[in-house]
């Protein structure tokens, strides 16, 4: 079997899917993107199907070092992204060939169903508890929502109050058998995180997301010092060598995004690096089906597997959301707060090629907003 075409697709309302053709007729699926530059993603993808085409999709191990190592200068955002929805496709592709689910190949299943928990915006007291209570109903028991907006270095009394008063409303409104995780989003200074985690401990947050800026994880020890919140962080992180210093810091969950860390084969490697350090895994994926679908296969087979983030209803997903570009969308039926376990080769799930190439006809240019202070200055998103 050989590799003939690796194709891309711009896609609403923010994803890039890529599909590998072999000259046996198998087709595999992946999602690289860094969302705001897809385009520069799709580029790279163009760059490295220059070492794909004409070769094993199988040995996916080869590959995967050839593509990250090959250039000479190695890692970042643009190229780990690249690489994992190549990834992805690749062991799409394997599943297929051996009519197993890629949980199989990684070891097989060692749960049944997964977690998973839905996004609340967090903007306002108001709307945390009733958007939570919409989850709830929809059969959710965990959520995740901002800390905040934009938040100045020494944050006002004001402001502090407010995070409080944000997770004080999502307690309330999911009493004690609930969770809810906090997401800083690296908007927090490192003095505001000091001051916000031991007032937000009486809540008892499922975990603290991204409390510092991925460039400040050597401050994140003395962080922690100060609280007992479980801390999170990983989703601009690439490569296992970037999750060494955060798990030795001590973080509680690592969260790996299966898009941007170099796919299923280095996520899996992370986990297990995590699982030494008592670390669980919680893969970020507020993106499309496909990095949604590979992130599953990687929890089925994780023992140190926490909760799958996904992105149903998401407010990015204004034109499109994630069940839109499947064949059979109920492969994502989430009950009770759970999806089962897939028994589908490959990835488990099939695209809509159509609706695909119809969306790419039509494509995208989205941008993360830009912030800034009162004094005009910029302000972390």
């Amino acid at each position: 079997m050989k590799i003939i075409s690796v194709e891309t697709f711009l896609v609403a309302p923010r994803w890039l899917f890529c599909r590998i053709g072999t000259d046996e007729g198998v087709v595999g699926w992946g999602e690289p993107v860094v969302e705001g530059r897809a385009a520069t993603v799709r580029t790279c993808v163009a760059e490295l199907s220059e070492i794909l085409i004409g070769q094993d999709p199988l040995r996916i191990e080869d590959l995967w070092q050839v593509m990250t190592k090959s250039g000479f200068y190695r890692g970042g955002a643009v190229l780990a992204s690249a690489v994992a929805g190549i990834d992805q496709a690749l062991w799409d592709i394997a599943g297929k060939v051996r009519k197993a689910p890629v949980h199989e190949l990684l070891g097989g299943p060692v749960r049944d169903r997964v977690r998973v928990y839905s996004w609340v915006g967090g903007d306002e007291p108001a709307e945390v508890a009733e958007q939570i209570s919409e989850r709830r109903a929809a059969g959710f028991s965990a959520v995740k929502m901002n800390a905040s907006n934009a938040m100045g270095p020494i944050a006002s009394a004001a402001e502090i109050s407010a995070v409080v008063d944000r997770a004080v409303a999502a307690r309330e409104a999911f009493g004690p058998s609930g969770d809810f995780a906090i997401d800083f989003h690296g908007r927090v200074s490192r003095a505001n995180a000091r001051r916000l985690l031991p007032l937000l401990a009486e809540t008892s947050p499922f975990f603290v997301e991204e409390p510092l800026l991925p460039e400040e994880g050597h401050m994140l020890p003395s962080l922690m010092a100060a609280s007992n919140i479980p801390i999170a962080t990983g989703e601009r992180l690439f490569s296992r060598q970037e999750f060494l210093p955060v798990l030795q810091a001590g973080i509680a969950v690592a969260q790996p995004d299966l898009s941007h860390a170099g796919g299923i084969s280095e996520v899996r490697r992370i986990a297990t690096l995590a699982e030494t350090f008592g670390a669980s895994l919680a893969p970020h994926c507020p993106l499309g089906p496909i990095a949604l679908a590979a992130s599953l296969q990687v929890d089925f087979a994780t023992p140190n597997f926490l909760i799958q983030e996904q992105s149903l209803g998401i407010h990015y997903n204004q034109s499109n959301d994630l069940l839109d570009y499947l064949v059979d969308p109920t492969v994502f039926a989430f009950a009770d707060g759970y999806v089962e376990r897939s028994t589908a080769p490959g990835l488990g799930i099939e695209v809509d090629e159509a609706a695909v190439r119809r969306a790419d006809e039509i494509g995208h240019n989205w941008r993360g907003p830009l912030w800034r202070h009162p004094d005009g200055s910029f302000a972390e998103w």
